[in-house]
């Protein structure tokens, strides 16, 4: 059995972590039909040769996966997916500040 094992930095309250967790959790019931339930604050789901759980913290969201022995060979992959999607939601939902803060008024020339 292969695991693997992530964590992303936020800079969001915790209920709007959640709410980006929350995002996550349905996008892999969408794409891998995983049955997902909150449990405090940690996301638990699973399905045939998948299992696992997604904790949201005061400043990192942290995601922990078994693959059972047929997708074992696919561990490279699917880490590579995980990574590339968790980078997408959080970066995807930034706080307004963090936006506002490159939308700042362009210099003026001399």
């Amino acid at each position: 059995m292969a695991t693997i094992s992530i964590a992303k930095k936020h800079h969001y309250s915790h209920k709007k972590a959640k709410e980006v967790a929350e995002k996550i959790a349905k996008d892999l019931r969408k794409r891998f039909e995983l049955d997902y339930a909150w449990v405090g604050d940690h996301v638990e789901f699973e399905r045939s040769g998948v299992s696992g759980r997604m904790l949201v913290g005061k400043d990192r969201i942290a995601l922990d996966v078994k693959l059972g022995f047929l997708l074992t060979p696919l561990k490279g992959a699917i880490e590579r997916e995980i990574h590339l999607q968790l980078d997408t939601l959080i970066t995807d939902d930034k706080p307004a500040a963090g936006k506002a803060a490159h939308a700042r008024a362009p210099h003026k020339k001399s």
